[in-house]
């Protein structure tokens, strides 16, 4: 059995706040001077080898979306081949690397990361994803070296989980990497996860193969790079960007395919299920499906509301990156008898709302993500102009001329069931009614039973037995449950991340109830003096 060390302490990167006239602020300045005079030519990254292909996309800035910032190579049925037999190929000597040296490529790409690349994947987030330097901050730097660190400190303890050993025998647990690949299919909205997705069942001795969100290949890139340097062997994690199904084929008649790991949305998922049951035959194990998807978050106000902390939830819960989070707050309900004073702080707050190109560090909202969500998004604040129980009291506007902008939006409705209360939008649009104080666990019943999705959700109260009420009748409805904070900026080892219902298999990113899932354990006895007849006492006659 190998040795085990001890891993270092992991701790949360701490979160740069790029003032005015601080070092870090003239350094990223500079660095989205730089990537915005370039035009990268990106390529997959398959057994090791960079490939370019004719079939490609072009990263632009979706706050000036007429600026090219890179040609992105995209995969190939025959090349998608390439990578599933390279992936089965590489696990085999990856999976018989000891776990320190494994889990040190991991530390020291947290490292890099947050030294040499720091800039960069913070910039490339900023330009091909349209997030302030705080939210980019947050995410691709700070968020992905604490995944990175705090899952080698979890992947050690889970190793350190032994059974006992009564005298005479040594009982042991052995973790390795599942039999085949995982798939990794990540999402655009958030560059942590793009780099989490793959690397946390490397950990544990897998291979991967990762499908970034092709408008994130921008950012998604300088992931693969930091990774590199760090020392992964190749093929150990496959870079294969492929627009909509057109590999999915390859990947998932594969005999090697033994994992899913997925953030994205709910329909996709369930076609995984679907696809994955339908070949069950196929493979030599029985696929590990974990996935993070939708939300209808909410924010839940008590008359005993804090007015102020409840509208900057509100603000910064529901139009940070332009409500385009996983866990954005996305419905609200709010006593009448809180209402008039809310409604003039929010009003305060959002006037002040800066919206433009992120490289202007004043705005505090850019532009989302391409033109099928613009859209989208337009279309239910188009709906909820015209609807008779529904009204727009702030932003509702839309351009995008130069940039897919679309303002910070409050949608007041009387009907809990009004189209955008009920179904997740993925943008800057709250929606929200107003109840009658006296029927609190009434309402709080109504915002239970409205979403399919339970991810985020959040109460605000200073009244204790209000927030007890709220917690035993809100108990189904959020993964992450929050009192008195805004339902987004969950923390690596600080609030492991994941919700039930259909918004996933709630496996808690950024926790060991994750890694677990990405481990086959094998359980070893070594008897030291074992029977040598196969009697036992009670078969003796009697005397």
């Amino acid at each position: 059995m190998l040795p085990s060390y001890p891993v270092p302490v992991p701790y949360n990167e701490q979160v740069r706040a790029y003032a005015p006239g601080s070092a870090e602020r003239a350094s990223i300045q500079a660095k989205l001077k730089e990537m915005s005079s370039q035009v990268l030519d990106i390529p997959l990254l398959i057994n090791g080898e960079e490939i370019h292909t004719e079939q490609r996309r072009d990263a632009v800035m979706p706050h000036r979306h007429g600026h090219v910032l890179a040609h992105c190579s995209l995969a190939t049925p025959e090349l998608a081949q390439q990578a599933v037999e390279g992936a089965e190929k590489a696990r085999r000597l990856w999976a018989e690397m000891p776990f320190p040296a494994r889990a040190a490529i991991f530390l020291r790409a947290a490292d890099l990361l947050c030294g040499k690349y720091r800039d960069e994947v913070n910039a490339a987030t900023m330009l091909g994803q349209s997030k302030t330097v705080y939210q980019a901050e947050i995410d691709s730097a700070c968020e992905l070296a604490d995944f990175w660190r705090f899952n080698v400190y979890f992947a050690q303890q889970i190793q350190d989980m032994q059974p006992i050993s009564p005298a005479g025998m040594w009982n042991r647990l052995e973790y390795r990497g599942l039999e085949g690949f995982v798939f990794c299919v990540s999402p655009f909205n958030f560059t942590s996860i793009g780099g989490n997705l793959p690397t946390s069942p490397a950990l544990m001795g897998c291979s991967a193969i990762w499908k970034p969100a092709t408008t994130a290949i921008y950012s998604n890139w300088v992931i693969m790079k930091v990774l590199r340097e760090a020392g992964l062997p190749a093929g150990v994690i496959q870079f294969l960007p492929f627009p909509g199904g057109s590999c999915s084929d390859v990947i998932f008649s594969s005999p090697h395919l033994a994992g899913i790991h997925f953030t994205g949305s709910t329909g996709v998922f369930n076609d995984f299920w679907r696809i994955i049951g339908e070949g069950m035959d196929t493979y030599k194990s029985y696929p590990r499906i974990v996935g993070e998807t939708g939300g209808k978050d909410f924010i839940f106000a008590h008359s005993s509301a804090d007015v102020k902390q409840l509208a900057t939830a509100v603000v910064r819960g529901a139009f940070e990156y332009q409500g385009q989070k996983c866990s954005a707050a996305s419905r609200g309900y709010f006593p009448k008898s809180l209402w008039p004073a809310l409604k003039e702080e929010l009003f305060a707050q959002l006037s002040q709302v800066k919206m433009g190109d992120v490289a202007d560090f004043t705005n505090f909202v850019g532009a989302v993500i391409d033109k099928g969500a613009y859209r989208t998004i337009k279309g239910y604040i188009d709906h909820a102009k015209t609807a008779p129980d529904a009204e727009v009291i702030w932003g509702g506007g839309c351009d995008d001329s130069q940039g897919y902008f679309i303002e910070p939006t409050l949608i007041q409705t009387t009907n809990p069931h009004f189209k955008s209360m009920e179904e997740e939008i993925f943008g800057p649009v709250f929606t929200f009614m107003v109840y009658e104080d006296e029927q609190y666990e009434e309402t709080l019943r109504v915002a239970d039973a409205t979403s399919e999705y339970a991810l985020t959700g959040a109460v605000f109260a200073l009244d204790r037995q209000a927030v007890l009420v709220a917690d035993r009748i809100l108990k189904g409805a959020a993964g992450n449950f929050y009192i008195n904070d805004k339902p987004t900026g969950a923390v690596v080892g600080q609030q492991p991340f994941g919700g039930a219902r259909k918004s996933g298999t709630n496996d808690k990113a950024g926790s060991l109830f994750n890694l677990l899932r990405w481990a086959s354990v094998r359980t070893v006895k070594e008897t030291y003096a074992a029977p040598t007849h196969f009697t036992y006492p009670f078969l003796s006659p009697d005397i």
